[in-house]
């Protein structure tokens, strides 16, 4: 499974309708929870996912939309024996307030937690999902945006395995050995498939417009990225190092996204998505979220 949850929607004050932020990223078998703002433990309730499904945090920055939710996820994690180890990632300037956030109360603090803050742009992780990514963004503090990288791979090509007689349990040989006797000869994996571009997910939040933002949106899949703005307001937006609708539109159009994914709205504009969705349509053509709390956005397939 491959899917975003979005926990919630708003910027810095939440409304009757958008909670802060959170977004879960179910990627395969691992879970990437980014910006847990407040209330996110009750929002993964009502969106029917447990805090088990996380085994990555990725805090962008420590501005409190994007924060103030990590000690319940937390405390929650160890109220349910969560066994696995909860990997953190965050600004490393961000320290004491990380520091802080994790033993905001008192609790049976029984989780593993395991801090691994981002000093420098470049490679955060490396495991079976592949490669994770950070980018420095432009903002009132420091902010680091999250780039997920899968390897590219190869795709067996049907009417090839069977030009070679090679079907059933012996696919999966090949996949593993790399190659196959089949006769008198030796197939390679090469001869029977095609290369697969592997999927690229990214995540931008709190910035003005800078060469972080493309380069994590470059080729993405999916890219969620913070639209607290519409045009109409695009001085505040570069004045206090956010986005307009328009702009987080035209980086996804340069950079060929597939799926753009908008979020981080302000509270100035009530009743706004569609809006949103016209401001943005007007320069990307690809396919358009404006997300909305508790939505579930499947990752577009591969390419």
């Amino acid at each position: 499974m491959r899917e975003l949850v979005v926990l919630g929607t708003a910027s810095q004050v939440p409304t009757r309708y958008r909670n802060h932020n959170g977004y879960l990223l179910r990627w395969d078998d691992g879970g990437f929870l980014f910006d847990p703002g407040e209330g996110t433990q009750r929002q993964m309730m009502l969106a029917g996912v447990s805090v088990s499904a996380v085994n990555r945090l990725c805090l962008t920055h420590f501005h409190g939309d994007h924060c103030l939710g990590m000690p319940g996820v937390i405390q929650r994690a160890s109220l349910d024996g969560v066994a696995h180890p909860l990997v953190a990632h965050f600004p490393a300037s961000g320290q004491e307030y990380f520091d802080r956030l994790r033993h905001a109360s008192v609790f049976y603090d029984r989780v593993d937690v395991r801090e691994e803050p981002v000093t420098s742009p470049g490679t955060v992780a490396v495991g079976a999902f592949g490669v994770l990514e950070a980018a420095a963004l432009e903002h009132s503090t420091d902010v680091f945006g999250y780039r997920l990288v899968e390897p590219d791979g190869r795709r067996f090509v049907p009417e090839l395995l069977s030009r070679f007689g090679i079907n059933g349990p012996s696919v999966s040989e090949l996949g593993r050995a790399g190659s196959l006797r089949v006769g008198d000869r030796v197939v390679d994996v090469a001869e029977v498939s095609e290369p697969r571009r592997g999927q690229r997910f990214a995540f931008v939040m709190d910035t003005r417009l800078c060469d972080g933002v493309y380069a994590l949106a470059d080729g993405a899949d999916m890219l969620v990225i913070e639209a607290t703005f519409l045009t109409e307001d695009e001085d505040l937006a570069h004045r206090y190092g956010h986005l307009t609708a328009r702009q987080a539109a035209s980086v996804a159009a340069d950079c060929g996204v597939g799926t753009l994914v908008l979020t981080h709205f302000s509270q100035r504009y009530p009743d706004a998505s569609a809006r949103y969705a016209d401001e943005a349509a007007a320069v990307f053509s690809g396919d358009i979220v404006v997300a909305e709390d508790l939505m579930r956005v499947p990752v577009p397939a591969r390419r």
